[in-house]
């Protein structure tokens, strides 16, 4: 596994051209049961895939903080919302909340999130491969499979599945 994700920027920079070509043929003419096959696919890569191996999005890539995200991670933390944006938090350059540091602050050293049942939904949906509509966030899933192997998997099943 530690060797797949090493390469996976690699892998995703080398399969970019035939993904964007894929997806931009997907934006105009999705399949009408896209949602199913996804759903399909979805679960099909996480039975294979145990994120708690992997945690990459974690190490790599830090999630956007909504105010509903903030307010209910900073009552677990019995905090005010501004303490936990102080301590936790910065503005990024599209004037999202984001974390200060990369990795995540609450992942611990054996993968697990110390803040698992409250996490922020940008964590609890990652990587929207499951999605409705899922065609919408294909520049998403662009930036996910160079980051989450079970995206990168999925990608390359759907390319098989939706010609």
């Amino acid at each position: 596994m530690q060797d797949f994700i090493k390469n996976l920027p690699k892998l995703a920079k080398d399969k970019h051209n035939e993904n964007k070509k894929f997806f931009d043929r997907l934006k105009k003419k999705p399949p009408k049961n896209l949602d199913y096959i996804m759903q399909d696919l979805h679960e099909q890569e996480f039975e294979r895939t145990d994120c708690l191996q992997c945690a990459n999005c974690c190490k790599t890539t830090g999630p956007l903080f909504t105010d509903k995200d903030i307010e209910r991670i900073s009552k677990h933390f019995k905090l005010k919302p501004q303490q936990f944006i102080n301590q936790y938090l910065r503005i990024d350059e599209d004037n999202d909340y984001v974390l200060q540091n990369l990795p995540c602050t609450f992942l611990g050293e054996d993968n697990y999130c110390s803040i698992y049942d409250v996490r922020p939904k940008a964590c609890s949906e990652f990587p929207h491969t499951d999605r409705k509509r899922f065609q919408q966030i294909s520049h998403l899933t662009l930036k996910n499979v160079a980051i989450c192997p079970a995206a990168f998997n999925i990608v390359e099943e759907m390319k098989k599945c939706i010609k």
